[in-house]
């Protein structure tokens, strides 16, 4: 990528971060004093979210790296992971910012073809693993905690619509998707002319995305459940977060009230997605959750605040990596 262009990545990134720092909501003095309550523990969740990424790495590099194609070294996958994320997380819309620097990235090494389908699987695999999360944190659920009307409904509301999800992502799997979202965005006013031109443009490439989606569940059986199962990990490893912040507060936190949490909260925030960071999204649905199991909402709160703080520290790291790309890329 063109250093220009990386550094446009890098100044837009800047700007949203210090937009987000503006609109945080909440006294310094107060985010400071729960950051000195938290103590060395939120050292240890920053820590914790480098092996949270590090499986993501290890997700993506699977996808990218067979027998027909160029190699790209870990440590290169592993920086683009974070800073992707990094984009996405300040991005309004999430995916409009880590994917296209991703791919641009990764074209030098691999060509556009590949590094647009890597990066497709790979974001297709990692919105894949949240429904099996959602999906398993309704079983956990009603396999520890009574039931009423109104939760049963809504348990069985999440369990249908992830199942339903996750069939079409199987078909998708199988016979590629790319070309069928672009005849679908074709009957979409306002972007059908802009998806039409593109797909006459691009159809070989495009062709070529939605062969190499499917060779992948077909041909490369192995990889695909071990890109889902490094991706299903990092989300059951991310409740270790939650786990011990509310640890801080309470003995009465479980590891499974934590994944309860984990699961439902990133559920009612990704519903959220337009907004960067989900700001006030997610500390609003961890407070919510946490009061369903039975736990103080402040302490939900605190959580929240503090993934918060966790995050911001990972941003400036992924935009850091943003502007000095070539020490680490292999």
């Amino acid at each position: 990528m063109k250093a220009s262009y990386r550094n446009i990545f890098f100044f837009i990134g800047m700007a949203l971060l210090g937009v987000m720092l503006c609109t945080l909501g909440m006294p310094w003095s107060e985010i400071w004093t729960n950051v000195c309550h938290a103590g060395y523990w939120l050292a240890f969740n920053i820590a914790l979210w480098a092996v949270i990424y590090l499986m993501n790495a290890a997700s993506w590099y699977a996808i990218i790296n067979d027998s027909t194609h160029a190699h790209v070294s870990f440590t290169h996958i592993y920086s683009l992971t974070i800073s992707g994320y990094v984009l996405n997380y300040v991005t309004p819309l999430g995916l409009l910012g880590g994917e296209p620097y991703r791919i641009m990235e990764l074209t030098p090494h691999v060509g556009r073809a590949k590094a647009t389908s890597s990066v497709i699987l790979y974001s297709m695999m990692h919105v894949f693993s949240h429904f099996w999360f959602w999906l398993l944190a309704v079983i956990l659920f009603v396999t520890v905690y009574p039931v009423d009307w109104g939760t049963g409904i809504l348990l069985g509301t999440i369990a249908a619509a992830s199942l339903l999800v996750i069939y079409f992502f199987m078909k998708g799997y199988r016979n590629g998707m790319v070309v069928k979202v672009f005849r679908i965005l074709s009957h979409i006013p306002y972007v059908n002319r802009w998806s039409q031109r593109f797909h006459e443009r691009n159809a070989e490439t495009l062709q070529r995305i939605d062969t190499q989606i499917a060779a992948l569940h077909t041909q490369r059986k192995r990889t695909f459940y071990l890109s889902l199962g490094l991706e299903l990990l990092a989300r059951i490893v991310s409740s270790i977060e939650i786990y011990i912040l509310m640890r801080i507060l309470t003995p009465q936190a479980t590891i499974i009230d934590s994944i309860l949490i984990m699961a439902f909260s990133s559920l009612f925030s990704n519903l959220m997605f337009f907004m960067p960071m989900q700001i006030g999204a997610r500390e609003g649905s961890i407070a919510l959750v946490s009061d369903r199991l039975h736990l103080t909402a402040g302490y939900g709160l605190f959580t929240g605040l503090l993934c918060r703080v966790r995050e911001l520290c990972w941003i400036v790291i992924g935009l850091l990596l943003i502007k000095v790309k070539g020490k680490l890329h292999g």
